[in-house]
């Protein structure tokens, strides 16, 4: 990572954590963008920016402008942030679609907006967003949360294309994560087949690193063994 500055949303959830401690052993810099409160001292290579709602325009600005002037810089935004819900369409209302929208399109657009200028300035500017193979081809109760990622793989593509020879913007895919959560909701599952954290986490420092300067406008599946 030789010194990146990383702003990550959804920094304190199972994937965020995993994302941030990996980068930070490889020398990187990160701060950390969550709606969760944090009582983390701030240093020279990590800040936690806590009680942030990213859906809001204006608390996403103040965070990343916040990460930048820390660091001096910004080199990368990962967008992990978002929401999950299993509703049936006859089942549910709007409010269901709405939630999605604010949480998983919302959050990662605000984030981008911010962190547009900063990122520009930088000899390498990355986004990096989570975007969901269930979004593909949506299956029954997947209708608002499909619906609310593919709004994320159009926002990857519609970034990459504005910003083409400044920024890179990607998205990875994934199938089934391997969280608590996850297990706790699908306990007759074999776990063994899902993309675990640590293998999620370097497809997306690959995309931040030096190495994936040509790789954007990318939607990249993460499968796993499912």
């Amino acid at each position: 990572m030789n010194g990146k500055a990383l702003v990550i949303t959804g920094a304190l959830g199972a994937l965020g954590r995993v994302v941030a401690e990996t980068a930070l052993a490889r020398g990187a810099k990160v701060a950390g963008v969550d709606h969760a409160t944090t009582q983390t001292a701030a240093t020279a290579e990590r800040i936690e920016l806590g009680g942030v709602d990213l859906s809001d325009a204006a608390q996403a600005k103040k965070a990343i402008d916040a990460a930048a002037s820390h660091f001096g810089r910004l080199d990368a935004l990962i967008n992990i942030a978002g929401g999950f819900t299993f509703e049936a369409i006859a089942d549910g209302d709007a409010s269901g679609w709405q939630r999605m929208y604010a949480l998983n399109v919302l959050t990662a657009l605000h984030a981008s907006r911010a962190a547009l200028p900063h990122l520009a300035a930088s000899s390498a500017g990355r986004i990096v967003n989570i975007g969901a193979l269930g979004a593909l081809q949506a299956a029954a109760g997947m209708g608002a949360y499909a619906a609310s990622k593919a709004g994320v793989h159009r926002l990857t593509e519609a970034l990459a294309s504005e910003w083409k020879g400044k920024i890179t913007v990607n998205a990875v895919l994934p199938s089934i994560i391997d969280t608590a959560a996850n297990r706790a909701s699908m306990p007759s599952a074999d776990f063994s087949k899902w993309v675990a954290p640590a293998e999620l986490a370097e497809v997306i420092l690959f995309l931040v690193s030096d190495a994936a300067s040509a790789v954007t406008g990318a939607l990249i599946p993460v499968n796993g063994r499912v």
